[in-house]
């Protein structure tokens, strides 16, 4: 599949392009042309935006949770619906192990592309997704089986049907479920993290973002167009939201950054899932540590501090 370029990379677009016209004609130049290519690539990401971090956050081409699963979990054993309505498809779980232990996972998946994208609803669960989630979460503790989550989402669905099936309190119960679990809970913001949508999976005892994901209240677009009611500008209200993994961990919101390859998790999708199953085994070996009353105190006290005291105050 051809890489889909950023508007940012128009520069190192350019040089690959450069470099595969010569390598039939002048390989010596194609391969300066490459090398000058991975160098701007580098120099790009070692200072990204938060507006570009956006832009890298939701590529299509970034790992989604069927490829975590693929690739991290054996014996995936799907769990489908909520025993209330239906099932849906924009939030996936089930059994499985990670490296020979037993887990319980779950996650936003988005899709690749369109026809995927349709049936997945683009990441937006309704209430059923996360009725269903709580009912993961109340196997794993049955079971005593820790949680992995992977999120990534631009917020829970708003349609009609979603607000009439109950979807505040489904998110709700979802976030209730998670801050009261018996068992170690790791969340991984993999793309997009927005609003309720994405806290409801991602009341853990351990947050972690990849590098260049995102996670915030809304997203900037919806931000600009309430604050300055003009959606164009986004990039100002990315800036001003603090929205960057680097910005949410020194805030005291996220407990960790997974360092992605150069050019983001997209360009290099294995690497980047390998480094994401080596952090996430980190983490089990220490939350396994715990008992189940210090994993709830632990993980309560958490999150009723956020904010209540900034780095520095």
């Amino acid at each position: 599949m051809a890489l889909t370029y950023l508007d940012f990379e128009r520069p190192v677009a350019e040089l690959d392009k450069q470099a595969v016209e010569l390598s039939g004609t002048d390989p010596a130049a194609s391969q300066d042309m490459t090398e000058r290519a991975a160098t701007e690539l580098k120099k790009l990401y070692a200072k990204l935006g938060p507006w570009e971090k956006t832009q890298v956050a939701r590529h299509s081409a970034r790992p989604h949770f069927s490829d975590y699963v693929e690739h991290l979990i054996t014996d995936y054993t799907p769990l489908a619906g909520d025993r209330q309505f239906g099932d849906d498809h924009a939030l996936l779980g089930g059994t499985g192990k990670i490296r020979g232990r037993s887990v319980v996972v779950m996650g936003h998946e988005k899709g690749k592309d369109l026809e995927t994208r349709l049936k997945h609803n683009f990441g937006m669960a309704q209430p059923e997704g996360y009725r269903k989630a709580v009912r993961l979460m109340n196997l794993a503790e049955r079971f005593n089986l820790p949680v992995i989550s992977f999120v990534d989402t631009a917020g829970a669905f708003p349609g009609r049907g979603a607000e009439e099936r109950g979807q505040a309190e489904a998110i709700a119960r979802s976030i209730d479920r998670g801050l009261s679990l018996k068992v170690p809970f790791i969340s991984v913001i993999s793309g997009e993290g927005g609003s309720g949508g994405a806290v409801a999976i991602a009341t853990a005892d351990a947050v972690l973002m990849l590098e260049h994901s995102i996670y915030s209240v809304i997203s900037p677009e919806g931000c600009a167009s309430i604050l300055w009611r003009d959606g164009s500008r986004a990039q100002d209200a990315a800036k001003a939201m603090k929205i960057t993994a680097q910005d949410l961990k020194r805030l005291g919101v996220i407990d960790g950054i997974i360092k992605e390859p150069v050019g983001g998790a997209h360009r290099t999708p294995d690497e980047a899932i390998k480094r994401v199953g080596a952090t996430i085994m980190a983490q089990l070996e220490e939350l396994s540590a715990l008992d189940a009353k210090a994993l709830i105190a632990r993980r309560r006290d958490k999150f009723l501090n956020i904010g209540r005291t900034l780095p520095g105050a």
